[in-house]
């Protein structure tokens, strides 16, 4: 049983919630499997940096503060609670492109519901599972640094795999914002920093991927909605209903 339930788990894992198709180093990705790589760092400061070169209460989009966004699916309304409060850069990314329109009309990609329930997954503008969002003004895909804080940390750590991806079977801390049931939390390749516009909400508690995904919010209402999403499904709409003032560009 207990081989069975490691076996479920590294599936899932190789499954997961990247902005590819896999995640790299999964012993049964096809050989055709592609895993997106950052495009080189723009000249402009907020796309595509180099982390180790910012400053990050400097960065921008962020969110200082919480904030609440409605997003309609198939007709229904869902509430999310952003957190800019212990994931500004994240949670401002994902209310910044909200407040663009940048959402609507966009597919759920990848639904994974048996064996059990693991994941809704959109905000690709291609619908392939491969895309981004491309600033219209640097033509280029923004990307963006992973970022999780620990409890007992006054801010988030960046750049950086903190879970299993990390090597590390038990982290020191537990994560101030978790995959509970209801999560959302941006999508990734292998690489810590490629993050953009794909996000996913977690059908389950997801433990085991704590530490490696960025969660941002939570879904506060509609989460019956949320469990009814199929593969295919588009987003109606979504808006900031509430904090948009916190979000800082």
């Amino acid at each position: 049983m207990r081989n069975l339930k490691k076996r479920w788990i590294t599936t899932l894992v190789c499954l997961i919630l990247v902005s590819g198709f896999l995640v790299s180093g999964c012993s049964n990705a096809p050989n055709n499997a592609k895993t997106p790589i950052p495009t080189s760092p723009s000249t402009n400061t907020n796309e595509n940096q180099q982390v180790s070169q910012l400053n990050m209460d400097n960065y921008v989009p962020r969110l200082d503060g919480n904030a609440v966004v409605e997003m309609t699916i198939n007709g229904s309304p869902v509430t999310i609670e952003v957190k800019g409060e212990d994931a500004p850069i994240t949670a401002g990314n994902f209310v910044d492109l909200v407040e663009r329109g940048f959402y609507d009309g966009l597919t759920f990609h990848r639904v994974v519901k048996d064996p059990q329930p693991f994941v809704a997954q959109g905000g690709d503008p291609q619908g392939t599972g491969m895309g981004g969002f491309v600033n219209p003004e640097t033509k280029q895909e923004r990307r963006i640094p992973l970022e999780i804080k620990l409890q007992g940390q006054e801010k988030p750590t960046y750049s950086k795999a903190l879970g299993q991806q990390g090597n590390r079977t038990a982290m020191s801390q537990p994560v101030v914002l978790k995959h509970e049931k209801g999560a959302v939390a941006m999508a990734r390749s292998g690489m810590p920093d490629s993050a953009s516009s794909q996000f996913y909400f977690a059908l389950s508690d997801l433990e085991f991927l704590n530490g490696d995904y960025a969660v941002f919010g939570k879904v506060t209402q509609g989460m019956d909605v949320v469990n009814d999403i199929k593969q295919g499904d588009r987003i109606d709409s979504a808006k900031v209903v509430s904090g948009l003032e916190n979000l800082k560009q």
